[in-house]
């Protein structure tokens, strides 16, 4: 996200169902590493369900707690890893619906630039804006 008034960077991490609409949030210090929210925001996946991540979620721990739930991990491996593992790129392309996600919650400028200093406040306020997505999602039309 950039430079902010509550810090350097901020990240936040968000998990995304099928039709782009989030469905866990959470926000950590940019300096952390992506999986440190990880047991966090994957808890309670529906057995079945396919989990698509990027590279640095390639842990043989995050496998086996997707696992664990019955779900499949589909996430690209990383360049240092010495064992094989199974990934579909044609499956994978579906992840672009989480950078669809983040783009729409950055069309709030409040978001966007991070005016607030508080992480509580700004995890809030993306909050309210996926508020706004599932509304938008699911409001009926004339």
């Amino acid at each position: 996200m950039g430079r902010s008034r509550g810090g350097l960077t901020s990240k936040v991490h968000a998990v995304v169902g099928a039709w782009g609409l989030p469905v866990r949030l959470g926000l950590t210090p940019g300096e952390a590493h992506d999986s440190q929210l990880c047991s966090v925001l994957l808890s309670g996946l529906r057995p079945q369900t396919m989990l698509l991540a990027d590279r640095a979620y390639d842990a043989n721990w995050i496998r086996a707690f997707v696992a664990e739930q019955g779900a499949w991990a589909n996430i690209p491996p990383t360049l240092n890893r010495k064992d094989p593992i199974c990934f579909s790129r044609h499956l994978y392309r579906a992840r672009n619906m989480v950078e669809r996600f983040f783009n729409k919650i950055k069309q709030c400028r409040r978001i966007a630039t991070r005016y607030d200093k508080l992480a509580a406040n700004y995890l809030a306020f993306i909050k309210l804006a996926s508020i706004r997505l599932w509304l938008g999602a699911y409001e009926s039309t004339p």
